[in-house]
């Protein structure tokens, strides 16, 4: 075999190329591209991971947001409201629970002051005592027997005596309150529950017990001064 001479090896080694280097751009180009597939890949897994409670919130029934509704609007109802009369305040807490149109229309006229100067028209001692425009001298006989007739029927809380009521059928342009001073098992059948008194039965106690005359009706004028909404007592 020939012998390759020194002149000719020092001539091919000058031939042969050395190892490329990588310039600083491509090294920023591809780290940028490893970024961005990270970013990515985290964005996607953030999308999948969330969309499940996203996508039942918006699947929702309408009927479950309508009793959020109906929620929210119990949170904002006032608990209570101050009933002032010419013998003394009484606490009333409202039923959240009731009827929910008679509440609304009962806080609406309280923020309207339709209760100012509203004279209770009617006192009927271990009955009721009711103030509005309710004709009830022909109901009131009526109760009064069937009230008696019926002591043997079972009572439940809103029968007791110092509920809150209005009447279950009203028009569209007043407001009656009754207030009970007995347990009446009937008076479920005419007026809507929607409070009780908490405080100020004394007061109520004491009005229940002024002159009337053969209609039930105060000798001398007595009346709600005016209601007064509250959340907290």
């Amino acid at each position: 075999m020939a012998r390759i001479k020194p002149k000719q090896l020092l001539i091919q080694s000058k031939t042969k190329k050395g190892p490329t280097r990588i310039s600083y751009s491509s090294i920023i180009t591809w780290n940028l591209i490893v970024v961005l597939v990270v970013l990515s890949l985290y964005a996607t897994y953030r999308h999948w991971h969330h969309r499940p409670s996203f996508d039942t919130e918006m699947d929702l029934p309408q009927a479950e947001n309508v009793e959020r509704s109906e929620d929210s609007a119990k949170l904002s109802t006032p608990r209570y409201a101050i009933m002032e009369t010419a013998k003394g305040s009484i606490t009333i807490e409202i039923y959240k629970d009731a009827s929910a149109g008679v509440v609304e229309r009962f806080i609406n006229f309280c923020k309207s002051d339709y209760f100012k100067g509203m004279p209770f028209r009617h006192v009927i001692k271990n009955f009721v005592i009711q103030g509005g425009d309710f004709d009830f001298n022909g109901a009131s006989q009526e109760w009064i027997l069937k009230a008696k007739a019926s002591g043997e029927n079972a009572l439940s809380p809103k029968h007791e005596a110092f509920m809150i009521g209005t009447t279950k059928n009203p028009n569209d342009k007043g407001f009656d309150i009754f207030i009970t001073t007995a347990p009446i098992p009937d008076l479920n059948d005419k007026i809507v529950v929607f409070g009780r008194v908490i405080k100020g039965q004394d007061i109520v106690q004491e009005i229940e017990e002024i002159d009337t005359d053969d209609h039930y009706q105060p000798k001398t004028p007595i009346g709600i001064i005016n209601i007064m909404l509250r959340q907290k007592l």
